[in-house]
């Protein structure tokens, strides 16, 4: 999918497995998909980059501490032309706002919702579009 593509209001447009155990995720998906991998030093994580055909789709990371005993699960980011605008409409719509918005510095802002059956999604206003 084109770059820009994924960045107008509705596409998926990131992917991401927060997990236990990130060495073991690594060899499986890279050994499974062919992904090349690098690992991002973040201020208080290391993220994982996964790229396929030279191209970033999706990153890993560990459960972070505010989420111990989740199980690991991938999780899909969709794009959104301002998140904090659509939460009021995520309650309005009997969803749930389950992460209010916050930064990704310079990526944009991003927040996890709940639909009504309950289904878990992150929306996402990227900063540069």
């Amino acid at each position: 999918m084109d770059e820009q593509a994924m960045k107008q209001h509705g596409a998926f447009s990131w992917n991401e497995l927060m997990t236990t155990d990130i060495a073991g995720a690594k060899g499986f998906y890279r050994d499974l998909l062919g992904w090349k991998l690098q690992d991002e030093k973040m201020p208080d994580l290391t993220y994982t980059m996964i790229k396929s055909e030279g191209r970033e789709i999706g990153g890993m990371m560990a459960i972070p501490p505010d989420a111990q005993g989740m199980p690991p699960a991938w999780g899909a980011y969709v794009t959104v032309d301002d998140v904090d605008g659509q939460m009021a409409r995520v309650e309005q719509l009997g969803g749930k706002v389950l992460m209010p918005p916050r930064d990704i510095p310079e990526v944009g802002r991003f927040a996890v919702i709940s639909d009504p059956q309950g289904a878990m999604l992150t929306l996402i206003t990227y900063t540069c579009q």
